[in-house]
């Protein structure tokens, strides 16, 4: 029984190296011309046109200054509606009875806000 083991693993082992290395030799070829897979050959070293006016077709860089004040006019908005959405939370708890359960419209509230808060962390962290 243990030799029947033995070759079976052998077995396995062969085909499956077998597969792998017929894996990588297929990765080694170069595809067939006209098929598209190659990228085009660049006349340039690092794909530039050294005489071609800087600008064109160069994506443009964002201003730090404008994306942090973006980010931080998005903060004071976020925040604002965090404050009103806690005002509301807080009117709905002093309108409950405190020895009765929360109804489900404040766990979704209170679920709002965490998601909120954590957005606004995020945000804040940059």
């Amino acid at each position: 029984m243990p030799e029947s083991r033995r070759y079976l693993l052998t077995a396995l082992f062969g085909v499956a190296g077998v597969l792998a290395a017929e894996h990588l030799l297929a990765g080694a070829q170069a595809p067939a011309p006209g098929s598209g897979g190659s990228p085009k050959a660049q006349p340039y070293p690092n794909g530039r046109d050294p005489n071609r006016p800087q600008g064109l077709d160069e994506p443009s860089r964002p201003d730090p200054k404008a994306v942090e004040r973006a980010n931080q006019q998005e903060l004071r908005t976020d925040v604002m509606k965090l404050y009103e959405m806690v005002a509301d939370l807080k009117d709905q708890l002093e309108k409950t009875d405190a020895n009765a359960t929360f109804s489900l419209s404040i766990v979704k509230k209170t679920q709002q806000i965490e998601k909120l808060a954590k957005q606004i962390k995020n945000l804040a962290k940059g």
